[in-house]
C-alpha cells in the first residue's frame, strides 16, 4: 500500500463560472482539484478520491500529471456546479449545483495509508456523520472544509444555500483542523469577530481552525491566533481561492510552525489569484514570494 502526506476526498467536478463582465467558461474545477494541486506543488505526496462518472476520468488528468495519485469512486453523473457573479465584487457569487455524484460512503473508500485525510466538498451532498465516523474509526487523522455542510443544495431548484449546521459541533469534535471563510464563521458561530469564531471552534474541540477572508487569513492553534494579509491585485483566480489556501495549508503545517505555514499558504494562494484555475506554480515561485512579503 503507497503511503501520502495529504489525501484529498471529494467530488470531481465541472465549473461552469459567469463572471460579471465576460464571457462564460467551463473548466474542471473542485475542492479537491484545487486543493491537492496546491499540496502536490508544494512538493507533498498527495493522493485524491474523488466521486464522479467514469466516462469523465479524462479531467483527472492535470492531478495524474503532477504525480498525484487518483482513485475514483464511480457515479452516475460527475457534478456540474454554476458559480454566477452578479456584481463587480468577486465576493458576491450565487451557486447552484445542476449534477452531483452524491454522497460517499464509508464502504466506498479505498484503503490508502495517510497522513491527512482532508474532507473537501463543495456541499452537503458529499460527506454525512456516517462517514465521519467511519474514517475516524479506521484511525484516519481528518480535516475538513466547513463549506461541505454549510452549502446546502436546495432540492427543487439546486441552489445552493448557506445555512447553520445542527450537527456541527458533533463535526467539529472529529477533526484535527477545519477550514471555513469569514461568511460560514459568522452563520456557524454567530461572530463576525474572526478571533472569537475560531476560539468557540477550539472550544467545540477542533485544536486547529483557518478562517479566510478577501483581504487575509487566520489561523487559530493551541489558543494562539496568527494573521496573514493577501494580495489585493488580480483577482481572476477568485474561484478555488480557500480551497487553494488550505491545501497549500496542510503542505506546509506537516513540518512548520503554524505562523510558517500560513505565510506560505497566503504566498501561493496570492500568486493563484493572479489568474484562473488551480495554482500552476513552483514551491520556487511561493518561496520567493514569502521573502518579498515581511513575517508579520
Amino acid at each position: 500500500m503507497k503511503a501520502y502526506d495529504i489525501t484529498f476526498l471529494g467530488h470531481m467536478c465541472y465549473d461552469e463560472i459567469t463572471p460579471f463582465e465576460g464571457s462564460i467558461r467551463v473548466a474542471p474545477g473542485s475542492a479537491v482539484l484545487c486543493g491537492a494541486l496546491a499540496a502536490a506543488r508544494a512538493g507533498r505526496r498527495v493522493a485524491a478520491i474523488v466521486k464522479m462518472a467514469q466516462r469523465d476520468a479524462a479531467i483527472l488528468q492535470p492531478m495524474r500529471d503532477a504525480g498525484i495519485d487518483t482513485y475514483l469512486i464511480p457515479a452516475a453523473d460527475t457534478t456540474y456546479s454554476c458559480v454566477i457573479h452578479p456584481v463587480p465584487d468577486v465576493d458576491v457569487r450565487r451557486l447552484i449545483l445542476k449534477k452531483s455524484a452524491g454522497l460517499i460512503r464509508i464502504h466506498e473508500i479505498p484503503p490508502v495509508r495517510t497522513r491527512c485525510l482532508h474532507l473537501a466538498g463543495i456541499s452537503d451532498s458529499e460527506f454525512d456523520m456516517d462517514l465521519i465516523l467511519g474514517l475516524v474509526g479506521k484511525g484516519y487523522s481528518l480535516s475538513v472544509d466547513m463549506q461541505s455542510f454549510v452549502r446546502q443544495v436546495d432540492p427543487t431548484t439546486c441552489e445552493i444555500v448557506l445555512r447553520d449546521v445542527p450537527q456541527k459541533q458533533d463535526i467539529v469534535r472529529q477533526m484535527h483542523k477545519v477550514k471555513l471563510d469569514a461568511v460560514e464563521a459568522k452563520l456557524l458561530t454567530g461572530s463576525d469577530d474572526f478571533e472569537q469564531a475560531a476560539g468557540l471552534f477550539e472550544r467545540w474541540g477542533c485544536p486547529e481552525t483557518v478562517i479566510t477572508r478577501s483581504g487575509g487569513v487566520l489561523a487559530r492553534v493551541a489558543g494562539k491566533s496568527y494573521l496573514e494579509s493577501l494580495s489585493q491585485g488580480n483577482l481572476m483566480g477568485r474561484t478555488g481561492r480557500g480551497d487553494t489556501l488550505f491545501g497549500a495549508y496542510l503542505a506546509r503545517r506537516l513540518e512548520h510552525d503554524p505562523a510558517d505555514s500560513l505565510r506560505f499558504a497566503a504566498a501561493l494562494v496570492s500568486i493563484k489569484l493572479e489568474s484562473p484555475g488551480p495554482f500552476s506554480g513552483t514551491l520556487e515561485d511561493v518561496l520567493l514570494k514569502m521573502q518579498e512579503c515581511p513575517a508579520h
